[in-house]
């Protein structure tokens, strides 16, 4: 292996880090958004590529259940950083989020104040293909507005990997480093044809005792990826290093291991991996790519343009599988899969699949969803 570039795991480091198990995290850091503003919310949305009236248009919304604006599921990302992936102890090891487990109780409402409580739930050990010995850091978020109402609990997760291990191995992305494949003109319209045909149920109910088991929901497409697109999620969700001049050295000194040094010499955060080529390639990862965060947003964006505005998305479970690198296209498909009752209220279950244009399995989920019914 070349000369180690990075700081490595050690079991120094690994018991320090489960001693934190079960302790309630004081000071983290602070959120993106405390508040669901209209412009928080809107910006979040677009960030995910969602159009959803419900989310954006006051006029709109006001003639909903609601009577207002809602923040869509996945906005609460922006509320907390830790469920987004800022992960403590290992300084200087690399953090890749791969998956987040969500429960909504109640709907977060235009100027709702969002307060959290996190703790870390485990730390479990793991071979993996791109870094070798790995550890799943997994973290527990709870969530409530300003009267103290629980709006949601989620768990998610991130494998702290080697970064010279992942680069020196080049067993999972040998062929997809740096690759660039042009589409035809014919490719770029079939992939707008979905975009001008996906459908927003909007205030057309979708009841349950029209929803059977087996039912295909409309496939998404999200891309084709661009840097561009990565950093239009990050305006929205906030991301979790982005800082500038003062307050980008203010970090730094307060997280001695989270800058790493660039062309200049200059310190400069690990986040930079969804948008600089050159260091995306330097960590292992096949190019620039898009967010953990932002992945499973897009699985929750099919449930909520699939059950309309009377429908209540309750829970989703997205686990991630690879990187999407600048230049991937994805797929989203989803089928029912069961129907229930639980305490008075009629739910589905649908199971989630994201794939590449080429066929790779980018993630895949469960979600929950609350639908009216015709009674």
């Amino acid at each position: 292996m070349a000369d180690n570039k990075f700081p490595k795991i050690t079991e120094e480091g690994l018991a320090s880090l489960r001693s934190r198990i079960g302790v309630k995290i004081e000071n983290s850091i602070e959120p993106w958004n405390y508040e669901a503003s209209r412009d928080a919310i809107r910006h979040y949305a677009h960030g995910i590529g969602d159009d959803n009236r419900l989310w954006t248009d006051p006029e709109y919304a006001k003639n909903t259940q609601y009577g207002s604006i809602v923040a869509l599921p996945s906005f609460l990302f922006s509320t907390n950083r830790i469920i987004s992936g800022y992960s403590g102890g290992l300084s200087g090891v690399h953090a890749m989020w791969a998956g987040s487990d969500w429960t909504w109780h109640k709907p977060v409402l235009r100027n709702d104040v969002i307060s959290s409580e996190a703790h870390l739930k485990d730390l479990v050990e793991h071979q993996t293909k791109f870094a070798g010995r790995s550890f799943q850091q997994i973290y527990h978020v709870d969530f409530y507005n300003q009267h103290g109402d629980h709006v949601a609990g989620a768990d998610s997760w991130v494998f702290r990997t080697d970064r010279d291990e992942a680069r020196e191995r080049g067993t999972k992305y040998t062929e997809a480093r740096g690759r660039v494949e042009p589409f035809t003109e014919e490719q770029l319209a079939e992939f707008s044809e979905y975009y001008a045909n996906e459908e927003v149920r909007g205030a057309t109910p979708r009841y349950f005792e029209d929803v059977n088991v087996g039912d295909v929901l409309p496939r998404m497409i999200k891309g084709p990826m661009t840097v561009t697109g990565f950093i239009a999620y990050a305006q929205g969700w906030g991301g979790l290093y982005i800082r500038a001049n003062k307050m980008a050295w203010k970090m730094q000194q307060a997280h001695p291991g989270l800058g790493i040094k660039n062309r200049f010499n200059v310190p400069d955060c690990p986040e930079r991996v969804h948008w600089d080529e050159d260091f995306a390639l330097e960590v292992g990862a096949p190019g620039a790519y898009d967010y953990g965060p932002e992945r499973c947003s897009w699985l929750t964006h099919q449930m909520t343009n699939w059950i309309g505005d009377d429908g209540f998305l309750h829970k989703s479970n997205c686990q991630i599988r690879r990187h999407n690198p600048d230049g991937d296209v994805v797929f989203i498909d989803g089928t029912v899969t069961k129907k229930f009752e639980e305490n008075g209220k009629k739910y589905v279950e649908v199971e989630q699949k994201a794939t590449t244009h080429r066929g790779e399995l980018s993630a895949f989920g469960t979600s929950v969803a609350q639908l009216p019914t015709k009674g």
